[in-house]
């Protein structure tokens, strides 16, 4: 008997008919002779609506309550889930992420987690009962105050479970049959993906791809489980993502995996700031003090009868203004002219660990850019990745431009069951 964590998104609980099909799925599993853990998501957009209620009431509500009343979410979706399990007829029980034994630090809205403790996990399974576990949240290890894990942390907490409680796999549903080489959203022909290395599908979630969560593909690669990516709305195969992509009669892997586009990035320029030692360090030690992450970042050559120069990255559209604001703060001592900030741009990166050895990966993306119209603003480069910055208005253009030229293109089209991508 194997151990299964399940994790179901936002859209496989959209509602009571969802909740009932999910359920079905899971009891399923149970009677082919799996034990079976299962995180849950909140009921559809319920998250969203939540934060809309609270900026209602309050423009700025205090991060400690508002991690209180966004986890209000995946409780209702574990009890409704763990209600419809048990009229199938199997024994269901349903536990808050403090309770499951997530414990984070105190970084409310952003909570990294420090330890899993699954004890009454545990338990539940050796009675032979199916957990349902809130995501999403966990308890300060410090403060003991609920704490939320950000934007996709359900798949975080479904991958720390697992770990802790070394199941065989952790399978991640969705609204798509997998990972698809584009968001089919835009790219009605992109093909789905079999298999996936860690590293390639690193690179495409922190490139804007929203099947899985950075932290929870980190999470999988330092303990080395298998995480399957499927559909709850049908029973095709999915996606694996492992160590080693290569199945046992290929020789070599493919050159490309994918293309990902992010639409929530913003731009930061710093101008003139004085080409001398010291003041790089002075505008991203502010930022990372700040809680800013920064993801591409250009240093333009100095003008030689200024001694000036500009900085420019780019970071979350959501932390815009508070990394313009901690710049202002220290312009009078670091001594820049200017701040601009765009927040019109999308970010389209190319990933395949193939690129490592295959030469004119670079040249045939650009070439495909320019044939389609799309100026190129800002490059940056990893091994197995090239990212651009471009407009926004540009991005569709780009990624189906990119996704034709690298043959990506399937003959059929991708079926998109729910509309989320989670």
């Amino acid at each position: 008997m194997g151990l299964v964590v399940q994790k179901y998104g936002g859209s496989s609980v959209a509602d009571a008919a969802s909740i009932r099909r999910v359920a079905r799925r899971i009891v399923d599993t149970f009677n082919a002779g799996s034990q079976v853990a299962v995180v849950v998501s909140a009921m559809g957009d319920t998250t969203d609506e939540l934060i809309d209620l609270a900026q209602q009431v309050s423009p700025k509500p205090p991060a400690r309550e508002l991690d209180m009343l966004l986890t209000a979410g995946e409780r209702m979706s574990m009890a409704l889930l763990a209600m419809a399990i048990s009229d199938l007829g199997c024994e269901a029980r349903s536990f808050t992420g403090s309770q499951a034994g997530v414990i984070t630090d105190s970084a409310h809205g952003r909570a990294r987690i420090i330890d899993v403790t699954p004890g009454r996990i545990q338990a539940a399974l050796g009675d032979g009962a199916i957990p349902i576990v809130a995501g999403f949240q966990g308890v300060s290890q410090d403060t003991k105050d609920i704490t939320t894990l950000g934007r996709g942390g359900s798949d975080t907490t479904a991958v720390a479970l697992a770990a802790a409680l070394q199941a065989d796999v952790c399978e991640i549903y969705t609204d798509v049959d997998g990972i698809y080489s584009a968001d089919p959203r835009i790219v009605p022909a992109a093909r789905k993906l079999d298999r996936v290395t860690y590293e390639e599908m690193l690179e495409l979630a922190a490139s804007g791809a929203k099947v899985l969560h950075l932290r929870c593909v980190e999470y999988a690669r330092r303990f080395n489980l298998p995480i399957h990516v499927r559909s709850s709305f049908s029973t095709n195969e999915g996606t694996w993502v492992v160590s080693d992509a290569r199945d046992e009669d290929d020789v070599e892997q493919p050159i490309i995996s994918g293309v990902a586009h992010d639409l929530n990035d913003a731009k930061v320029t710093v101008v003139g700031v004085p080409d001398r030692p010291g003041e790089a360090a002075a505008i991203f030690g502010t930022l990372a003090d700040a809680g800013i992450n920064l993801d591409m970042i250009v240093q333009n050559v100095s003008v030689a009868d200024t001694g000036l120069t500009d900085v420019t990255f780019t970071c979350p559209r959501g932390d815009g203004e508070r990394a313009l604001s901690a710049l202002r703060a220290v312009q009078a001592t670091i001594g820049f002219a200017d701040l601009r900030y765009d927040d019109a741009i999308a970010k389209v990166s190319l990933v395949g660990a193939g690129m490592r050895s295959h030469p004119g990966v670079s040249a045939t993306f650009f070439r495909a850019l320019a044939d389609a119209g799309v100026n190129v603003e800002m490059i940056s480069t990893s091994e197995i990745r090239i990212s651009v910055v471009t407009r926004e208005s540009q991005v569709t253009r780009a990624v189906g431009a990119v996704h034709t030229a690298f043959g990506l293109d399937s003959g059929s089209e991708a079926v998109v069951y729910g509309g989320t991508g989670r």
